[in-house]
């Protein structure tokens, strides 16, 4: 990366996250807070891709890993089962602000609205599944 502000503000985030004992955050704060992360990210990722030059299809796929991987390394780092290994709508989430991203600016719309709408739209898929528990179902498996 050319800016090291994406990484510094993570660092930030992840340092107050880490210092602020769990009992002073409201109940679900941190799962609000990473639905914000993962919908900003996965746009992010998307739009550096794109200033690559790789294809569409291609720079979605670019958007889902980098919104997602901030998610997994968060499990990791506390001990818990993988967000992707679970059935709420968190890839899907990703994947909506992602492509919302890369459909609004093929229909040339100026910046910075294909990111915001693109944002906030995987953030009210994200936060929907939050609130009201959604969830793909799950593989049935043989």
């Amino acid at each position: 990366m050319h800016s090291a502000v994406p990484v510094i503000l993570c660092l930030i985030v992840a340092g107050a996250a880490w210092a602020v004992p769990l009992r002073w955050w409201p109940e679900r704060a941190l799962d609000w807070l990473d639905a914000a992360g993962l919908a900003a990210y996965s746009v992010y990722g998307a739009a550096k891709a794109l200033q690559f030059g790789i294809e569409p299809v291609s720079a979605v796929a670019a958007g889902v890993i980098t919104g997602c991987i901030g998610g997994v390394i968060r499990d990791i780092t506390a001990g818990v089962p993988s967000i992707l290994m679970r059935h709420e709508l968190y890839v899907t989430a990703a994947l909506i602000a992602a492509a919302s991203f890369i459909s609004l600016t093929a229909l040339h719309i100026p910046a910075p609205w294909p990111a915001l709408v693109a944002a906030a739209t995987g953030f009210l898929v994200r936060g929907a599944a939050i609130r009201w528990k959604l969830g793909l179902p799950p593989h049935r498996g043989r």
